[in-house]
């Protein structure tokens, strides 16, 4: 699977502009500020339905227009696909598959595999859980449908429960038989997330430690951590435990919407103990095992972004990073980078068709 053309109007700082793909290797190249990772982040959008570093999407169109659309022409196993994406201030988010537009949105997802590398990475180990949960859902749902939809599920619940809790406080009222409604719900979706997290932890640890290896050269441990509360009871019996805190905080406080991945190496938490370049090859690996598991379930090469890596990288890891892709095990891929005699440097020694596109 790989995308032949790109077109984009009104999308961040591109005014109307149409790119046409190698099917292996393409390089976006030039200073600062022209638009390089923006057009990476179109490709993502074409997969996922919206942006990575911003997915608010009125916030994506050009200042000063009132919409943006992304075109985008793939070909899957001999199989032309069309992916059109258009956002109107104002108005509903459209993605159309080959002309027809997706009942929900939700749909989409997985149609079009794809793992981004990127600085903005860095946020996984230093932001909150929110940050962390968000990948582990990214990527259990490019190939599983039905964890995505439960997820969503899930999430309506969630928050029928919590406007329960706040409108029992604004009139001084209390149902127990209406919210063990909701409860008995979260319990259902809850426990399908739990058990298909803990099994997708248990197979990617093995991925994730490999590619650690590879990358590092280093002799340390490290290790990925599910930390959630349903390991020592399930919803039903947390959210009765916690009923009272939950009707002060007017929220609920337990759940899977609550979970967390914690990273270590040799034991200790990464984010303190960890060096910058131990923290790099950390999250390099766990990008490249992302893109080894995708590939895995969906049987097919994830379209693989790298964005601005070459400028944040040590030389070590970059001959890894081209040693890695320096294979069939790769599809296309698609680099950002300022410096244009560096990149085609480096992906003339990968041995692939490529493309180096100056903006």
């Amino acid at each position: 699977m790989f995308l032949k053309r790109l077109s984009l109007i009104n999308y961040k700082n591109f005014d109307s502009q149409t790119f046409e793909f190698d099917g292996k290797i393409n390089c976006f190249v030039g200073p600062n500020g022209i638009g390089k990772t923006n057009a990476l982040d179109a490709i993502y959008h074409l997969s996922f339905g919206k942006g990575y570093f911003n997915p608010v999407a009125s916030q994506n169109i050009k200042h000063g227009e009132e919409f943006f659309v992304i075109d985008g022409e793939f070909e899957n196993l001999g199989r032309e696909e069309k992916i059109v994406c258009s956002v109107k201030k104002g108005m509903k988010k459209i993605i159309k598959r080959n002309g027809k537009a997706y009942d929900r949105l939700s749909d989409h997802i997985g149609l079009l595999p794809l793992v981004i590398i990127s600085p903005a990475d860095r946020d996984l180990i230093i932001e909150g859980s929110d940050t962390r949960r968000k990948f582990i859902d990214g990527v259990i749902s490019q190939s599983d449908k039905e964890y995505l939809q439960t997820l969503i599920n899930y999430n309506r619940v969630l928050l029928q429960r919590n406007s329960l809790l706040k409108y029992f406080v604004a009139n001084q009222t209390f149902d127990a038989s209406t919210l063990s409604v909701y409860d008995g719900q979260l319990h259902a979706y809850g426990s399908v997330i739990f058990k298909k997290r803990l099994h997708f932890i248990e197979t990617f640890i093995p991925i994730f430690k490999e590619q650690y290896k590879a990358i590092s050269g280093g002799n340390e441990e490290v290790m990925l951590g599910y930390d959630s509360k349903l390991l020592q009871h399930d919803l039903l019996e947390l959210l009765s435990m916690n009923i009272e805190k939950d009707r002060i905080l007017q929220y609920t406080s337990v759940g899977v919407h609550k979970d967390d991945l914690s990273f270590e190496i040799s034991g200790y938490p990464i984010k303190k103990f960890g060096s910058q370049g131990q923290q790099k090859s950390f999250l390099i690996a766990l990008k490249f095992a992302q893109f080894h598991f995708i590939k895995e379930q969906a049987k097919t090469n994830p379209i693989l972004l790298l964005d601005d890596i070459f400028d944040k990288l040590d030389e070590h890891r970059v001959a890894h990073i081209v040693g890695l892709v320096n294979n069939e095990n790769f599809g296309q891929i698609f680099i950002s980078d300022t410096h244009a005699e560096r990149t085609e440097n480096i992906v003339k020694n990968i041995h692939q068709s490529y493309k180096i596109i100056k903006l």
